[in-house]
């Protein structure tokens, strides 16, 4: 058993914010957009989080970015998450955020930030929406981490002693630039205090010291423990404090882990003179059963998707699916693709909600137009298995409208006269020599965008193109009119172009197309083509409607475009084979193509005698679907490999481990069943992410996965994690599964899915038991109005409704044994904290 902690965080926007560069006039705007989210997982005791808005200085600075999902799975406080600066504000502004550690070290302008608890996060269980004023930074504040100590106090006949013993600190803000700190104690009792000796270059000192102070005559005083950095110039820097009162001193002398604090100071509001960010947050804490309590539940939702079409209306996951709506459904949809992938059912599962949306939709120009289980979920499939495939159609034209930076423009509202070159020499260029001059600038982008879309029939992953098929059949069989010939094609086309092509072009940052978001003239140059794509992928059925008239200009490209898609379609669902298109890693991991290279540290195999910074060599990697190779350079003839087949887990390496950042460790299994670690640094969190995500899906499918692993190093006789004092021990924390839904996102963790879902369920009990055995013939879902509206008889008859009542109450008998679970491994939590012992 274990628990689960993560954050859903969404950087939206940021409005007022002050200009910080003498350029600042140039720009038409302080309101930044960024719009990126993340999924992270944090550790379940962190207290706050904080989001830094800072100016990017591109002279003269050194910028750490980009910094994303540092705090994946096992990630401790401190690491850094920071969106990409975006060039649409006066100023270069990204947003930094941590837990809380603050990057003072960069030499990019600090504006402000943005600090909530856990406790105002949690508050609501939907969690934080709105916009939030930024407050100024001051360094004494901005403290993390904690500090192991055990009090006593002592009486002999020379009077009171309160011995402190300053055991050890851990995650301390990182103070120096080389990202660490030289760290001692100093204590205060009274009039009295002593220090501890420093320990240089570290973030997790241990000390082990005693210091003892004599009660002098008085009152009786507080005991505060600070600790601070040593600077050799200039004063020290402030790392935090604890504070124990006289009288818990007396009653209860304090022993254990205690989390730093700053300095009480009175809380300064900027009124909103630093501006505003608007964020999204929402913190999901759970517990994470052994696999075997999930199996009736996850064997339910096989059974659904499984079972002949005519069950579809009235099986467990059709309840699932009429009980849950909005944000709910969008997370639904996500947890269950991740679901039915790790089962190899993901096609099964798709094909299900196609019949089950085909079914009860009358109207053909509004199938799939819903944001309805069947869209996300396919949105969601499409964004697993086709990001590279979107990548090798896209990228190369993405590229060169950031680096060609031509202005164009068709909307007369929207020309700027003054943006673009002298055409003639009587004057300025008129609306019409614009236009036509961006004409052609868009014809030129789109007919590549075009040609790589239609051509790509073969790239396009098999999983796809067998999940398009049979969304093709479906649509036909339930519109087989000649009016609706265009229907299967919409059907398709919605998907590939409305949902994936046309999003990926107007965003390409959020699509990792770009590692840096658009500025506003590139920015408008992409929604031109993006509407253009969207327009295709309409197959021109809206053109000369609306009010965008004066995209009227493109109408002629735009037809002959259209014709070229529909054999593109057609093309792509001529398919053979009955796959299941529940398994990508076969489709985007070729066994000889390299599909990851370039330089990592290497940790030396039996580092001992060395320092931690010296253990790791710079070697250059390869990765295929074969083999992990490295040697000392690109060039060099003598390699070292590493069979794929051999890898048995691929995880995070706690920051504490080697006092390093952006470790991973790469777990294989020799012939002799013996296990072998090797440990290897990337130079950031990017990269990390980026690999963890190659080396998972290459070895996805493996035998004989590890279930757990030491997310720490065995140094100076034990685990830095769990202290356990044998090298063989188990691991202390589990692993996670082998493909991830792109270089950004959590890995497939089916236990953790199938946990969501029961929430799902949980939240809904009452419902659930009121709609379908209380009072089977109410029902208020959109679905149900829907079929109301269409005279659809879907579930209506009273078999379906029995049979839909039976489906719930097996649904209920589910949710009842996994309460128990829930509730004894609560109790053995219970019992385990009441008797842990110091520093547990």
């Amino acid at each position: 058993m274990a628990k689960s902690s993560s954050l859903n965080v969404r950087v939206v926007e940021g409005r007022a914010l002050p200009a910080k560069d003498v350029t600042a006039t140039v720009w038409r705007s302080l309101s930044p957009f960024w719009g990126e989210e993340y999924t992270i997982h944090v550790p379940l005791d962190f207290h706050h989080l904080a989001f830094y808005v800072l100016d990017e200085d591109t002279v003269g600075c050194v910028y750490w970015g980009p910094m994303f999902g540092d705090l994946g799975e096992g990630g401790m406080p401190g690491s850094k998450v920071a969106t990409q600066p975006a060039l649409d504000a006066c100023s270069c502004y990204s947003v930094t955020w941590t837990l809380p550690c603050p990057p003072f070290h960069r030499r990019d302008d600090i504006i402000g930030k943005i600090s909530l608890s856990k406790d105002a996060i949690a508050a609501d269980p939907r969690g934080i929406d709105s916009w939030i004023n930024l407050s100024r930074v001051d360094p004494d504040a901005e403290v993390q981490g904690e500090i192991c100590l055990d009090v006593q106090m002592l009486e002999d006949a020379r009077g009171r002693c309160l011995r402190c013993h300053v055991l050890q600190a851990r995650d301390l803000a990182p103070r120096d630039i080389t990202g660490t700190s030289d760290p001692f104690a100093r204590v205060f009792w009274g009039s009295q205090s002593l220090e501890t000796s420093t320990i240089k270059k570290t973030r997790f000192p241990h000390w082990d010291e005693v210091l003892e102070l004599r009660e002098m005559p008085g009152s009786p005083a507080p005991l505060r423990v600070e600790l601070w950095d040593w600077d050799m110039v200039g004063k020290n820097d402030f790392l935090g404090m604890v504070e124990f009162p006289p009288q818990v001193l007396q009653q209860n002398a304090p022993s254990g882990w205690f989390r730093l604090l700053p300095f009480p100071r009175a809380e300064e509001d900027s009124g909103g003179t630093l501006g505003a960010v608007r964020l999204k947050v929402r913190l999901i804490e759970d517990r994470i059963l052994p696999s075997q309590h999930y199996q009736p539940l996850t064997e339910l939702l096989m059974e659904s998707v499984l079972g002949p079409a005519e069950e579809d209306a009235v099986s467990p996951l059709a309840v699932l699916e009429e009980l849950t709506s909005g944000d709910c459904r969008q997370d639904l949809a996500t947890k269950l693709v991740k679901l039915f992938l790790g089962q190899g059912l993901a096609g099964s599962f798709l094909d299900y909600l196609t019949r089950r949306e085909v079914t009860r939709t009358t109207d053909p120009n509004t199938l799939f137009r819903s944001n309805s289980l069947a869209s996300k979920a396919m949105e969601q499939f499409m964004k697993l298995v086709g990001m590279p495939y979107l990548h090798e159609v896209l990228k190369p034209v993405i590229n060169r409208v950031f680096e060609e930076k031509k202005y164009m423009e068709l909307d007369p509202c929207k020309m700027d006269l003054g943006r673009t070159r002298r055409i003639s020499f009587k004057g300025a260029p008129s609306e019409e020599h614009v236009r036509d001059a961006s004409l052609g600038l868009l014809t030129g982008y789109l007919g590549p965008i075009v040609d790589a879309i239609v051509g790509s029939v073969g790239r396009c992953p098999p999983a796809m193109r067998l999940v398009f098929k049979q969304l093709r059949q479906r649509v036909e069989e339930r519109f087989p009119q000649a009016e609706h010939e265009d229907v299967k094609y919409l059907a398709i086309s919605g998907f590939l172009f409305l949902r994936f092509f046309a999003p990926a072009i107007l965003t390409p940052k959020l699509f990792d197309l770009r590692d840096q978001h658009a500025d506003p003239q590139t920015s408008r140059s992409l929604l031109l083509l993006a509407k253009a794509v969207q327009s295709i992928g309409n197959l021109g059925q809206q053109l000369g409607q609306g009010k965008e008239l004066w995209m009227a200009p493109l109408h002629p490209f735009l037809l002959q475009s259209i014709s070229r898609v529909r054999h593109f379609l057609d093309q792509l669902v001529d398919v053979d084979g009955e796959e299941e298109a529940g398994g990508p890693v076969r489709a985007l991991v070729a066994p000889s193509v390299i599909v990851r290279e370039g330089y990592l540290l290497k940790r030396k195999e039996e580092p001992a005698s060395l320092a931690t910074r010296f253990a790791f060599k710079k070697r250059y990697f390869w990765l295929s679907g074969e083999t992990l190779s490295y040697s000392k350079s690109p060039e060099w003839q003598m390699r070292s490999s590493i069979p794929v087949s051999h890898i048995c887990a691929v995880e995070r390496v706690d920051e504490g481990a080697f006092q390093l950042p952006h470790v991973m460790q790469v777990m294989t299994r020799g012939a002799a069943g013996g296990l072998h670690t090797a440990y290897l640094q990337c130079k950031n969190v990017n990269e990390l992410n980026q690999w963890l995500s190659a080396l998972r899906k290459a070895s996805a499918p493996n035998p004989d996965k590890l279930a757990s692993c030491h997310p720490g190093a065995f140094r100076s006789s034990r685990w830095t994690c769990c202290l356990q004092a044998e090298r063989s021990a188990a691991g202390c924390s589990r692993t996670h599964s082998a493909v991830t839904l792109g270089d950004w996102s959590d890995p497939l963790d089916p236990d953790a899915e199938i946990q969501m879902v029961y929430r799902q369920l949980l939240l809904r009990r009452d419902q659930l038991r009121m709609k379908f055995q209380e009072d089977p013939n109410t029902d208020s879902s959109p679905e149900a109005d829907a079929e109301k509206d269409s005279g659809a008889t879907e579930g209506a008859c009273p078999d379906a409704l029995a049979r839909k009542r039976e489906a719930a109450g097996r649904l209920l008998e589910v949710l009842a044994d996994l309460d128990r679970a829930h509730e004894e491994f609560q109790q053995r939590e219970q019992q385990k904290a009441a008797l842990g012992p110091l520093g547990h």
